[in-house]
């Protein structure tokens, strides 16, 4: 006489992908800010390429937490800003721009997930909302950076200049870049962060 036992047990990805992928932007990131033009005070890097990325294939939370770990590391003390690391980096002026990408790539990836089948001008509209986001954190840091903490008596004007008027062309560029790379990878992207636990069946005889 036989029995057949049958073992099933479920084996769920999502948590491991999730980390994986959050891991990836926020190391991507971080690439992003050596690869840079200098300016004063606020220097032109790639890193928000990475950020409407990360925001547009990975969603809105997982987005946002990618960044929260670049920043997070950071401030742990790996040089993985522009200028350094370390917990007193949130006095350098650009540090309100870092507190943007967190909130851009929340934006971007809130924006994107209200769209059945994203198009490439879905993603470049989302990822110019998150580049204001990126702005309204880190223009007005910028200005309080210079004039309460660093001694430095700046206008508005003046942090307009350095702090917006400067970099926005190569931002609104990046992000229309961004979008056309989202389009290409948001399906991969989409099925990877969408993938269903996976159930696994095992008889066996007794």
């Amino acid at each position: 006489m036989s029995k057949t036992v049958r073992w099933c047990w479920k084996l769920n990805k999502n948590s491991t992908i999730a980390l994986a992928t959050i891991s990836l932007f926020a190391a991507l990131t971080a690439i992003g800010a050596f690869i840079k033009i200098p300016l004063p005070y606020v220097p032109f890097t790639l890193q928000v390429l990475f950020v409407f990325l990360a925001g547009s294939l990975l969603g809105s939370k997982r987005g946002l937490q990618s960044q929260l770990a670049y920043v997070a590391i950071g401030l742990a003390g790996l040089p993985v800003f522009t200028q350094g690391g370390g917990i007193g980096y949130f006095l350098q002026p650009t540090f309100g721009y870092l507190l943007g990408y967190i909130g851009g790539a929340f934006v971007v990836g809130l924006i994107v997930e209200r769209i059945a089948n994203p198009k490439t001008y879905h993603f470049i509209l989302a990822n110019l909302a998150g580049l204001l986001v990126v702005y309204l954190i880190g223009v007005p840091y910028l200005y309080m950076a210079l004039n309460l903490w660093m001694g430095i008596p700046t206008s508005w004007t003046h942090v307009w200049m350095i702090g917006f008027v400067y970099a926005i062309a190569g931002d609104v560029l990046i992000s229309m870049i961004a979008g056309v790379l989202a389009t290409r990878l948001y399906k991969v992207f989409h099925k990877i962060r969408n993938e269903q636990p996976i159930s696994v069946q095992v008889k066996k005889a007794m």
